[in-house]
């Protein structure tokens, strides 16, 4: 061990004083805290993000345990076991509607992550981040019914396949006048089941490309 390690002492190593400053000084907002928002949030505290704020309205239930992190912690607010967790953790227990989306000030924070899977709510959300400056923003598609994470690929909200939730989105940002561009993460893989099945193997993958790509926008930020 060398003198005056902490828990971000290899942090550091990677990314050097001024990457980690700049780590300590973001704000991002992870909005759900799921399967795969729970992930991204567990990398980003991990990685030295000092400041996070976590939005999801629900608590752990026992079918939540095949892949949620803090999932042990059943009937408890799934923002409030991050908070506990995590000091950098601010929980926010509300719904993302538009009353929220009103209220809420987005502009305090320089990236927002989407992690929820309700498509009117994901569809305002993005109006609502790009109707600001300066706020960076990334979204998840659907992680369920896949089971091979090499699969799983970072690209435009206009260039996913073989995803549904991703060609409703699309579909209805374009109803509601949306013209930008922005990144997502989404599986390639066909899927393999009906229902929603789902594996944290891949639900987690999603939730690290999720941070990875936040975690380098944050460095890469002058």
């Amino acid at each position: 061990m060398i003198e005056n390690d902490d828990k971000f002492t290899r942090i550091k190593w990677l990314f050097g004083k001024d990457g980690f400053e700049k780590l300590q000084n973001a704000k991002v907002l992870i909005c759900g805290a799921g399967g795969v928002g729970g992930a991204c949030t567990e990398v980003l505290a991990r990685s030295g993000v000092g400041n996070l704020a976590i939005i999801d309205k629900d608590i752990f239930e026992i079918t939540n345990q095949n892949r949620q992190i803090g999932s042990e912690f059943l009937g408890e607010k799934k923002v409030d076991v991050f908070a506990r967790k995590f000091e950098c953790v601010t929980p926010i227990f509300a719904r993302i509607d538009d009353d929220f989306l009103q209220n809420f000030d987005f502009s305090k924070f320089d990236f927002v992550v989407d992690a929820i899977d309700d498509i009117p709510a994901k569809v305002a959300l993005a109006n609502k981040v790009f109707s600001l400056n300066n706020v960076n923003f990334i979204s998840s598609m659907g992680g369920a019914k896949r089971i091979n994470p090499a699969l799983v690929e970072l690209t435009s909200i206009w260039k996913t396949t073989n995803d549904a939730l991703a060609k409703k989105f699309r579909y209805e940002l374009r109803k509601s006048g949306f013209n930008c561009d922005f990144m997502v993460v989404y599986s390639k893989e066909e899927p393999v089941c009906e229902n929603l099945g789902s594996f944290m193997g891949v639900t987690a993958t999603f939730g690290n490309f999720l941070a990875s790509y936040v975690v380098k926008k944050l460095i890469e930020k002058e």
